[in-house]
């Protein structure tokens, strides 16, 4: 079962850059998507994606952040948010239960320059780590969760560390706070297979020709439980696929 992410940083113009050409070339079982601005009725999908089922959450704001996932199999269940009211307006969380596993897809809130929001964002991962844990246990089921976590966690993770510590997606608070959820019992599956590979990133900055000339971050990511990390068979970066200013992250199970 092949598990795919991408943060499209909106699904209309990432769809008119061959964005569906690129995901069903490599054929994911399930694919979750963040940043989607918009909501599924705005959205034409192509017959590429005619046989996959659809299941969106979108932020109250217009054009703003978004989630979807799209599986050919039908999940057991589909449920959006955290059922937090402070953090469920924003469209970031939606989660399918499959029969082995719940999936849960997010797209993480950025601190911004300054780290204005970094108070907030530290809230934020507390509450989802939270969501998680409670999924565990309430659901009995391992959990997968993947998208865009807005963190680079270690410096290997990003290709300036020295002159990035501090801002936003790399200052010790968020990285401190990512480390806190792996410890409470999930693994960074790329880490796990590739724990000394350098220069592989999921995130390039619009300017400076900066992924063509390979100066990235590594901010998107599958976590799962730890105890269902002997299930994962391989875990992979896309950086050939564009569309966005992020390219996709997968896993394969056994």
């Amino acid at each position: 079962m092949k598990l795919i992410s991408w943060n499209v940083n909106g699904i209309r113009a990432a769809l008119n850059k061959g964005a569906a050409e690129a995901i069903t070339t490599e054929n994911p079982d399930v694919f979750c998507l963040q940043e989607t601005k918009a909501r599924p009725e705005q959205v034409e999908l192509p017959l590429e994606l005619g046989a996959y089922k659809n299941y969106w959450n979108s932020a109250e704001k217009k054009g703003y952040s978004g989630t979807a996932i799209f599986s050919k199999q039908e999940p057991q269940e589909v449920f959006v948010d955290m059922g937090i009211d402070e953090h469920d307006t924003e469209g970031r969380v939606i989660s399918a239960e499959f029969a082995d596993f719940v999936l849960v897809n997010v797209y993480t809130p950025n601190s911004q320059d300054g780290l204005r929001r970094l108070d907030y964002r530290l809230e934020w991962d507390k509450a989802f780590l939270g969501y998680l844990k409670h999924l565990e246990s309430s659901r009995k089921k391992p959990v997968i969760f993947c998208g865009d976590l807005n963190v680079a966690h270690q410096e290997i993770d990003l290709a300036r560390p020295k002159q990035n510590r501090g801002t936003a997606g790399f200052s010790d608070e968020e990285r401190e706070s990512f480390s806190e959820t792996l410890a409470a019992g999930f693994t960074d599956t790329f880490r796990h297979f590739h724990p000394d590979t350098t220069e592989a990133y999921s995130w390039w900055s619009f300017r400076a020709q900066s992924r063509e000339r390979n100066v990235g971050w590594r901010l998107d990511y599958f976590g799962v439980s730890d105890s269902f990390i002997d299930q994962i068979k391989s875990a992979s970066i896309y950086p050939d696929i564009h569309g966005s200013d992020h390219c996709p992250v997968g896993i394969v199970l056994k």
